[in-house]
């Protein structure tokens, strides 16, 4: 069984071999790759070759363009460097306030660097995989994107003082998402996910305001090109994670913060499953194989065995190679042989 075949039946709820294995990797697999982080992120022939080589080293069923969230941010004009072995860093550039967001132009996904290149690791990932993993595409939500262009702190006080100008602009960047989602899928994506992180950070009466329909609005477009949605937001989202799952997004993926997915798995309906939510430092990097095993098994049994197997964000870069073979190989109870 191929990961693509195991993933999208394990979101058909059809027999499967075992849970997909999708641990986000980004530093991860540019230090097992061998390959500095700065062509991780901006080589895309050098992300598909640690992406790939992962993927096959490991039995990971997926494959993503996941590196770092400014591709849609350098569209907008906002300016990153990209040191040679370390997280980008966001240099300046933002907008200097909500009235002037409220302007933000459309950009063209073909005419920014960062955007073709996540096409371009797109194709080469059909190319060189094919139908072997599931590939994910990716593009930021409507909060995060926002708070990428004005700061995170003006961003916070723009919610509550300026909505109706973060509402436009919030609108300005769906738009502009959901034509970089048609052109990923067009490129042979089999699933977009979505990365709306901020909104942990800004409780449910802000996130059903400004980002709940905007989500779902996107999950509608994703799902309306035939294709299977993620939605990822880190942090504690157990008070907006019953609004995450009326997105329809198919995987939401779950933080360690949340405590249980028991309360929530009654939720699910069709083809939705959790992804998570194993601790990344104190349970992957620096856990025992048995702690590894139990994070993973509690995961299943809360969830009524919607879980795809991964942690609740990046596998950090610190993470043995012992513990990640660890990691594949926890879910070996609920195997069919």
């Amino acid at each position: 069984m191929t990961g693509l075949e195991r993933t999208l039946g394990f979101l058909n709820r059809e027999p499967v071999d075992r849970p997909p294995f999708h641990p986000i990797i980004m530093r991860w697999a540019a230090k097992y790759a061998g390959i500095k982080y700065r062509n991780f992120c901006l080589n895309p022939l050098d992300k598909c070759k640690g992406m790939i080589r992962c993927a096959r080293d490991f039995d990971i069923d997926w494959v993503t363009v996941m590196s770092d969230p400014w591709a849609e941010a350098s569209a907008f004009g906002i300016q990153v460097e990209y040191p040679e072995d370390s997280l980008p860093v966001d240099k300046g550039g933002h907008l200097p306030d909500a009235s002037t967001a409220s302007l933000l132009p459309h950009y063209n996904p073909l005419k920014n660097v960062r955007c073709k290149n996540r096409i371009v690791e797109i194709e080469e990932f059909r190319k060189q995989v094919g139908n072997e993993k599931f590939i994910v595409g990716w593009v930021e939500g409507p909060v995060a994107e926002y708070v990428d262009l004005r700061g995170a702190s003006n961003a916070s006080v723009d919610l509550l003082l300026e909505p109706e100008v973060v509402e436009r602009t919030m609108d300005t960047i769906i738009e502009c998402a959901m034509e970089f989602i048609t052109l990923q899928i067009k490129a042979g994506a089999h699933c977009i996910g979505i990365g709306d992180a901020f909104c942990s950070q800004i409780g449910p009466e802000l996130y059903y305001k400004y980002a709940f329909e905007r989500q779902k609005k996107l999950v509608d477009h994703i799902h309306s090109e035939g294709t299977a949605a993620k939605l990822h937001i880190c942090g504690d989202t157990g008070s907006i994670l019953e609004g995450m799952i009326r997105t329809g997004t198919d995987i939401i993926d779950i933080d360690h913060l949340v405590p249980s997915l028991r309360p929530f798995a009654s939720l699910l309906t069709g083809n939705q499953v959790f992804s998570g939510k194993s601790d990344p430092v104190t349970v992957i990097q620096d856990g025992s194989a048995d702690l590894i095993k139990q994070s993973v098994m509690t995961d299943y049994k809360d969830s009524n065995g919607r879980c795809i197997v991964s942690a609740g964000c990046e596998i950090t870069p610190g993470t043995t190679i012992k513990n990640m073979i660890s990691f594949r190989n926890a879910d070996l109870p609920y195997r069919i042989t």
